[in-house]
């Protein structure tokens, strides 16, 4: 289990990645945890990814299919966190804290 802390601005993000299970948590509502399917997707962020989706009423849901698609296909834990980070960086998230299997977290360089 790898946990993951991002700051914007005054939000406090966590992104707890179990095997192929991937959950996000926000200080804005309570950091308790929802798969993708339980966020808020933003059009515009999601168009950019996927341009194929502009003209499609069920956007979002193809959106999380893909995502977790792509998820299951990467190897490990390690290959899903930088995935996760990487993303999450482009979005404007900083990344703060990586914590593997309960041991002390480490900085997110």
């Amino acid at each position: 289990m790898i946990d993951l802390i991002f700051h914007q601005a005054s939000e406090v993000i966590l992104v707890r990645i179990k095997g192929n299970s991937v959950a996000f948590g926000s200080t804005m509502f309570g950091a308790k945890m929802a798969d993708i399917s339980g966020l808020k997707l933003d059009f515009t962020g999601t168009i950019r990814e996927f341009p194929d989706l502009k003209e499609d009423l069920e956007w979002r849901e193809k959106a999380i299919i893909r995502f977790k698609e792509h998820i299951a296909k990467l190897e490990n834990e390690d290959k899903i966190s930088d995935y996760i980070i990487y993303e999450l960086r482009n979005c404007g998230y900083t990344p703060k804290l990586k914590q593997v299997a309960g041991m002390r977290p480490v900085k997110i360089q």
